[in-house]
């Protein structure tokens, strides 16, 4: 019933997902959530552990892209600093911001992967298009308001899942 919202994994957090993990997987690029995924979605400002996540992955060759239900000028703003592309507007759950980041990169769907904090955005748009996904948890525990009733959603989804999938635990990698 809601195997569309099932994740391909559940990582505890972005950062912790390597370039080895991921080529591991034949991934070679990632697009990526915003809010409470790659920053907190008061403080647009990012962290010193976000900057070397992304330096990390650039040195090995993995490009990013952040996928943002947000506006142009919000997504702009926050991802500036560092000189990463986006897709503003992706309209998640639906696949159209999935499917241009994939455009852009020129990339199979196979070669990439979609990372975001919430089942019923990212993951539901990846599944859709036929991209693998990555759920992460929230950076920090409050949300926008326009957020938060996902979140009610979201717990009795994942309860289900979990009781029909056991194998989906949080990890603290792709395995």
């Amino acid at each position: 019933m809601f195997s569309n919202f099932k994740p391909t994994w559940m990582v505890d957090a972005i950062y912790k997902i390597t370039p080895e993990q991921l080529q591991t997987h034949g991934i070679k690029a990632v697009l990526t959530d915003l809010d409470n995924t790659l920053i907190a979605w008061n403080n647009p400002e990012g962290t010193i552990e976000l900057q070397q996540w992304l330096l990390t992955l650039k040195k090995a060759g993995i490009p990013v892209i952040v996928v943002s239900n947000n506006n142009e000028e919000r997504v702009r703003y926050a991802v500036e600093r560092f000189d990463i592309d986006f897709v503003a507007r992706a309209l998640k759950p639906l696949g159209k911001g999935i499917r241009e980041g994939v455009r852009r990169l020129n990339l199979s769907k196979d070669e990439v992967v979609m990372v975001g904090d919430q089942i019923m955005t990212d993951v539901r748009a990846a599944n859709r298009v036929g991209v693998r996904s990555i759920l992460v948890k929230p950076i920090i525990d409050t949300d926008s308001w326009k957020t938060q009733f996902n979140r009610l959603c979201e717990r009795q989804i994942m309860r289900y899942l979990q009781k029909k999938n056991p194998e989906m635990v949080w990890q603290g990698e792709i395995t």
